[in-house]
């Protein structure tokens, strides 16, 4: 897409990703956590500007349990996260954590911000907030000309996404395998947008890649109908 947004006034770049910890996650958490490194060394070899980049994973356990593991750090000073600092456990509040991670961003009030969800499965059990509340988040975000990218780890069922108003064109499945490939081309994309206000989206090429259509194979999803696993 060329379509662009409204550059905003002052502050800083940020990325915030929301990585699953969930325990269904336990095949792909290596794999995932390789591939959030890799977007932090390929913002880097892109070179200016460099954002500050958040990463937070979440589960269940008596509620939602949300740990962040980067906390604001320049992409030039990233340390690899590792499977010692966080393993897979407990189940998916995905609103919740959606929610808090928004809040975070919202508290830094960077002049742009990328938000990044990897999940592999579907929300089923948020305490706090309910599906029209992140909705409301999301909506005030994107009048901010934020970018929200919902990315499938080996999952390609987009209605909690959807329903939460994430633009079809930012969520994407993600195989196996094609994760850390991924991370680096949405560096790729977050530099585009940070740099001149491009719009985030995902093409076919970019499907094609992570291999979205063997993923809605494997887990029985079918292609939106005109949506843009059909056309970007």
């Amino acid at each position: 897409m060329t379509d662009t947004i409204k550059p905003a006034v002052s502050g800083a770049a940020h990325t915030y990703i929301l990585l699953d910890r969930t325990g269904s996650m336990s095949g792909i958490w290596d794999e995932a956590l390789s591939s959030v490194n890799a977007y932090a060394a390929e913002l880097v070899k892109l070179g200016d500007p460099l954002p500050d980049v958040t990463l937070a994973v979440f589960d269940a356990q008596d509620g939602l349990q949300f740990d962040v593991l980067r906390r604001k750090i320049g992409a030039a000073n990233w340390t690899n996260v590792t499977s010692a600092e966080a393993s897979p456990r407990g189940m998916t509040p995905l609103f919740d954590a959606l929610a808090r991670m928004i809040a975070l961003a919202e508290g830094d009030n960077p002049e742009r911000a990328v938000i990044v969800v990897m999940t592999d499965g579907e929300e089923n059990s948020s305490r706090e907030v309910t599906k029209a509340g992140v909705k409301a988040a999301l909506e005030r975000v994107t009048k901010r000309g934020w970018q929200t990218v919902f990315l499938g780890a080996e999952f390609a069922n987009f209605a909690d996404a959807d329903a939460v108003g994430v633009a079809g064109a930012q969520s994407m499945g993600v195989a196996k395998g094609k994760m850390a490939l991924n991370m680096r081309k949405l560096a790729s994309k977050s530099r585009g947008y940070y740099a001149e206000s491009t719009q985030m989206a995902f093409d076919a090429d970019d499907r094609a890649e992570a291999g979205e259509a063997d993923v809605q194979s494997r887990t029985g999803q079918p292609p939106r109908k005109g949506g843009p696993s059909q056309k970007a």
